[in-house]
């Protein structure tokens, strides 16, 4: 066993020979960002490491492990640790090297400058349909009086009948634990509140209290939540972050894969204890107790939703690529670790597919379609992208597999939607401009901004049909958008021809999707009265830039519409309307899936879309 020294977070954890120090990093609970799950591919993991000797009651750095120092690379480091009372101060020295491929062979510093933590830019807000308040969750104030000699109906009887008085009821079950402690409570005071819904009695109260929801859209790379009044629906906190699970790999494939090698516990475990670390902080925000929260409605892509639950990836991952489970569940919250009230209820909405998920049947919750006459598309662009298309007649939905790339992965100089980012980029008369979140100086390129530089690089004819990039610069196969002086880290920004051609394959893969939902429908481009683009990039993205590379045909650029995180707001309708939620099934079910790869015509249509159109 060997200690690892995180010098930035001041912590250390011990680890057996040979574990990567990427593995290192999970251990220490410190949530690195490995995009290709630790494959070595990414490059988005890089530390700078040093050994330590230990001598004496001093503890100093000797040379680095797996890579070769020279003066000129040595970056000075230092750090105060506490171990056992001992302060370990030192100067490590190192070239930076991949977290995964590095492995430890002694005690080590580590410095995660290439992770530190970052405001990112979540987006949380979204398209609402009005709908009509009506929860599934009750509060009735009730009697709890001692029955008349002659009166045979027991205490459960005689308590919920009073809760039908107001509307019909589907059958509340007995609670044999709150039965029993109906006599006592009885003789303490008559007058009680019920939290119930049409099954089940969740809470009595003296006082009526603070009574909440919470509502969770759980996407690969990020989680929105929103705490909800009961009382009337108005949302009272949103909180956002990184999915944790990040550091597992950046698409559900790499995250599937991960658990099912390592075990599903360890990645489920991950995300719930984000959930409840975001349930602490919007109760703190909205000055509740999180036991004030008594329904919490959660959606996300099939992946997601599975391994929040603990079920088993396999079947997703295998052909034919089927859920194991996607009826719309309702499961009490305490068996999933969640730190809520002891009695509530987790919502979990159906699935459509198996990489069609409970997000997108939120999405269609958010924007019903199906009660449409005009014919709309809808699309969600992530690391997979959800499409649906259709309108009150019928609604086809498609997944393609977009990978990573709108994301940052596979991108030379890719990064989230951070700080420094660069977002939006602009050539007129050959000058070149851009901006970035926050005005930071820039250090990389996200999705958005990568999408205007390659179709800026294709108006000034730099990119042609084919993909090749001509920068006219130093390299011809790069093209430095920024400079290094300018930049806020020491290479710039920057594209590539590699990076053009995963640009190129991603936008291919959508562009095919939407292509083959018409000629299943038989329609064309035409037919289509409006885009609606949900999820953050789709809300950042230029639709412009996204027609000019292909992504979409350039006709429809006018009828773009974003919708923000339209999941995000399906989940709340869960818990807002109980007609909604029940809805949920009915949409799930009556949405047709397309299993693209199936198609024999996939292929030919996904290279077609590979090169880009003249500008």
């Amino acid at each position: 066993m060997y200690k690892v020294v995180f010098i930035r977070e001041g912590t250390i954890v011990s680890v057996p020979e040979g574990m990567s120090v990427l593995e290192a990093e999970i251990r220490a609970g410190l949530k690195p960002d490995a995009p290709c799950g630790g494959a070595g591919k990414c490059g988005k993991c890089l530390v700078r490491i040093a050994d330590m000797l230990s001598h004496g009651d001093t503890t100093l750095p000797c040379e680095a492990i797996d890579t070769k120092i020279s003066s000129h690379d040595n970056i000075a480091l230092s750090c105060e640790v506490r171990d056992s009372e001992k302060t370990i101060a030192a100067e490590a020295y190192s070239q930076p090297v991949r977290a995964c491929q590095t492995k430890v062979m002694a005690d080590i510093l580590v410095d995660t400058f290439s992770s530190q933590t970052k405001e990112y830019a979540i987006l949380t807000e979204g398209y609402l349909r009005p709908v009509t308040y009506h929860p599934g969750l009750s509060l009735h104030k009730i009697q709890l009086e001692k029955p008349e000699t002659g009166d045979k109906r027991s205490d459960w009887v005689r308590m919920t009948e009073q809760l039908t008085q107001d509307e019909p009821l589907e059958q509340i079950y007995p609670d044999p634990a709150l039965a029993s402690s109906l006599y006592a409570r009885r003789a303490e005071s008559t007058e009680w509140y019920a939290i119930h819904t049409d099954e089940k009695i969740l809470d009595l109260r003296r006082e009526p209290g603070r009574i909440c929801f919470a509502a969770f859209d759980i996407g690969t790379t990020t989680v929105a939540g929103y705490l909800l009044d009961a009382k009337d629906g108005r949302t009272l906190a949103v909180e956002s972050r990184l999915n944790p699970q990040v550091q597992y790999g950046a698409d559900v494939i790499m995250r599937a894969n991960y658990a099912l090698e390592h075990g599903i516990e360890i990645v489920s475990m991950c995300i719930r204890e984000a959930v409840n670390g975001m349930l602490s902080i919007l109760a703190k925000k909205a000055s509740i107790c999180t036991e004030d929260i008594f329904q919490v409605s959660v959606v996300g892509n099939t992946c997601m939703h599975h391994l929040f639950l603990g079920i088993s990836p396999a079947s997703l991952v295998h052909a034919p690529y089927t859920p194991a489970i996607s009826a719309r569940l309702t499961l009490r919250a305490a068996d999933y670790g969640l730190h809520v009230h002891p009695n509530a209820q987790l919502l979990m909405l159906p699935v459509i597919a198996g990489y069609v998920g409970a997000d997108t049947c939120a999405c269609l919750m958010a924007t019903r379609p199906d009660q449409e006459d005009n014919i709309t598309l809808m699309l969600d662009i992530g690391t997979n992208g959800e499409m649906v298309l259709g309108n009150r007649k019928r609604l086809v939905a498609c997944s393609t597999a977009a990978g990573p790339a709108f994301e940052g992965a596979k991108i030379t100089c890719g990064m989230r939607g951070a700080a420094g980012a660069v977002d939006h980029v602009f050539y007129e008369n050959g000058n070149w401009r851009y901006t970035t979140i926050g005005g930071e100086p820039a250090v990389g390129l996200c999705g958005s901004g990568l999408i205007d530089l390659v179709a800026c690089l294709l108006r000034a004819g730099m990119i042609d049909e084919n993909g090749r990039l001509e920068s006219g610069q130093a390299d011809p196969q790069t093209f430095v958008l920024v400079p290094p002086e300018d930049a806020g880290n020491e290479q710039g920004v920057y594209l590539t021809r590699k990076d053009v051609g995963e640009v190129q394959l991603a936008k291919a893969a959508i562009a095919a999707g939407i292509q083959l939902l018409m000629e299943e429908l038989q329609i064309t481009e035409d037919d289509i009265t409006e885009v609606r683009i949900a999820g953050a990039f789709g809300n950042y993205m230029n639709p412009t830039s996204a027609g000019e590379i292909g992504m979409f045909p350039r006709s429809l650029v006018g009828r773009v519409r974003s919708i923000g995180n339209a999941a995000g707001e399906g989940a709340k309708l869960a818990l807002l309307s109980r007609e909604e939620l029940k809805m949920s099934e009915k949409l799930a079910r009556s949405t047709d899936f397309i299993e693209l790869a199936a198609l024999p015509e996939f292929q030919d249509c996904f290279v077609e879309q590979l090169g880009f159109e003249e500008v």
